[in-house]
């Protein structure tokens, strides 16, 4: 397993770095049910977790990025060759433990999609110190830091302040995507930051029903000195973008068709930090982060959207809409 791929571009612009990497299996079956066995068809491979899936869209769509992440075992080699195969730049650390395996199962009868997401390798404190030195090589010279994804076993909580602390250091803006708890431990840092709405009502500790409510909690991490810009992802809603000076709602595109919604906020973030990389202005990346992710739903499984698909939604998107924020609560 090569630990840099041929086709790394020196300097890229763009780095992602994917601490759980999947090897993501998608497939399909007429009903889901228990017990007996369920027959499936059309299995689709793909490189996966949150800084590979970014890395692949941001290719795509014609932007310098390169890929870093641990990998483990014959999963890892799998989902190197697919990436190889791809064009994507990336550098890899090898591990011990095992790459994991995601699946999605889409059931025909319903229409509904069903995903199963392993925990990952553990991943030791030695491993982990050599993924941040490779990282410090390879982001030296880039503009943006994409840290996406869950955290394995054995990572601590705050690894993604060591992250944000590398890029300080480095003068690299970090656009953070963290699931299951990674973002409560940053303290300061952090460019940007990306929460769903259930991640931004767990990070204040209390519910976000309504657009003011939202944009209040995002201002908590704006205040608190954790980012300087909040994009709240709200599915079929659209999205938020707060700022010291800005609050704007964004309205979802209407896609009629919806092969698979796995991926869709990767690839916002995608579109949002390749839009920036562009030097456009931060409401007009958000606009083209939610056509990246709406155009992520006409693909199946994690294939990345198509960019002649972003470029026809970005066009029909609407204008954002200046919103204004409830004080925050106690």
């Amino acid at each position: 397993m090569p630990e840099t791929s041929p086709s790394d571009p020196g300097r890229p612009t763009i780095v992602t770095l994917t601490m759980n990497p999947a090897l993501d299996i998608s497939t399909t079956t007429d009903r889901v049910h228990h017990t007996s066995k369920v027959r499936c068809h059309g299995v689709r491979h793909d490189p996966g977790g949150g800084g590979i899936n970014v890395a692949r869209i941001a290719h795509v769509l014609g932007a310098p990025v390169t890929a870093v992440f641990p990998i483990g075992g014959h999963t890892g080699e799998l989902l190197t060759d697919m990436l190889e195969h791809s064009g994507v730049s990336y550098h890899s650390v090898p591990i011990a433990d095992l790459t994991r395996e995601s699946l999605t199962v889409n059931e025909e009868s319903t229409g509904h999609q069903y995903r199963f997401v392993l925990p990952g390798p553990f991943v030791t404190h030695e491993e982990q110190d050599a993924v941040l030195q490779r990282l410090r090589e390879v982001a030296a010279s880039a503009q943006f830091l994409v840290a996406s994804g869950s955290l394995p076993p054995g990572v601590p909580a705050d690894f993604y302040q060591r992250v944000a602390d590398l890029c300080r250091e480095l003068g690299v803006l970090l656009i953070l995507d963290s699931s299951g708890g990674g973002l409560t431990q940053v303290r300061y840092g952090a460019f940007l930051v990306k929460p769903s709405k259930r991640e931004l009502r767990e990070y204040v500790g209390r519910d976000v029903p309504t657009t003011a409510d939202q944009v209040a909690a995002a201002h908590e991490l704006i205040d608190r000195g954790v980012t300087q810009a909040v994009v709240v992802s709200l599915g079929a809603d659209g999205a938020l973008l707060a700022t010291a000076d800005v609050d704007q709602k964004f309205e979802a595109i209407d896609v009629p068709v919806v092969l698979s919604g796995v991926g869709a906020g990767d690839a916002m973030v995608a579109g949002i930090t390749v839009a920036l990389s562009r030097r456009w202005s931060l409401s007009d990346a958000v606009r083209y982060g939610v056509a990246t992710g709406s155009a992520m739903l006409l693909t199946p499984g994690t294939a990345p959207c198509r960019p002649e698909d972003v470029e026809r939604l970005f066009a029909q998107a609407a204008p954002p809409v200046d919103v204004t924020r409830s004080p925050a609560r106690n």
